[in-house]
């Protein structure tokens, strides 16, 4: 089938929804750390439209943006589903998937502002959480049902990463009384095997994110 490379970066989740979807399909593949925001020339070369991570080499051709490299793995290596096989089933899927890649970049922008457009970033991220809690769930172990699939691993940002900016913030949103749902849904996924082995380890990502976002807040 070709060699696979990944070009990425350990604390990204874009990178590790690549990860998961080739852990879960059993795909052996060799994972290349980008040094961020260095950019190596062969990232530059292989992603010269968006110049970012992850991107998937498979077979010497180049595949960038993450929900559309676990479409491609999907594609090529049917094994272990990530995608309903029901045609209905597949496009309520994909309208998940594109509410998370639409709406979960909000967390990112609580974590770079402050003030009024903190407030504001906020108020629709909790707006996002309420919705998932309310209509993506539905009492499900997995957005999928009993296995992970394809919107588990759009979401995945959200199971790990909110949690520790909200510690870098000062910032609560995810509390248990108010999304029961999708605090057993986050437990659930960070237990099972694969997402467990491959999440980058909590204190070492909230000290990274913490000098990050300082230097950022201190460049404005």
């Amino acid at each position: 089938m070709g060699e696979v490379k990944l070009h990425g970066n350990w604390a990204s989740p874009f990178s590790c929804r690549v990860i998961w979807a080739l852990e879960i399909k059993g795909i052996a593949y060799e994972n290349i750390e980008e040094a961020l925001p260095n950019k190596s020339d062969l990232l530059l070369q292989y992603n010269p439209v968006y110049k970012k991570i992850p991107v998937l080499v498979h077979a010497g051709k180049p595949i960038s943006e993450s929900m559309v490299i676990v479409e491609y793995i999907e594609e090529i290596w049917p094994q272990n589903p990530l995608l309903p096989t029901h045609s209905y089933d597949r496009a309520l899927a994909r309208i998940w998937i594109k509410f998370a890649n639409d709406k979960s970049p909000l967390m990112w922008v609580i974590y770079r502002t402050e003030g009024l457009e903190q407030e504001k970033a906020v108020k629709d991220c909790v707006e996002m959480l309420r919705m998932i809690e309310e209509h993506g769930l539905e009492n499900k172990k997995f957005f999928g049902g009993d296995k992970i699939n394809m919107v588990d691993i759009a979401f995945g940002g959200i199971a790990h990463w909110l949690g520790v900016i909200e510690d870098v913030v000062g910032i609560k949103l995810l509390e248990a009384n108010k999304f029961p749902r999708l605090k057993a849904w986050i437990n659930n996924f960070k237990q099972h095997s694969i997402i467990k082995d491959n999440l980058p380890d909590r204190e070492k990502l909230f000290f990274f994110l913490k000098q990050r976002r300082e230097m950022l807040l201190a460049s404005k």
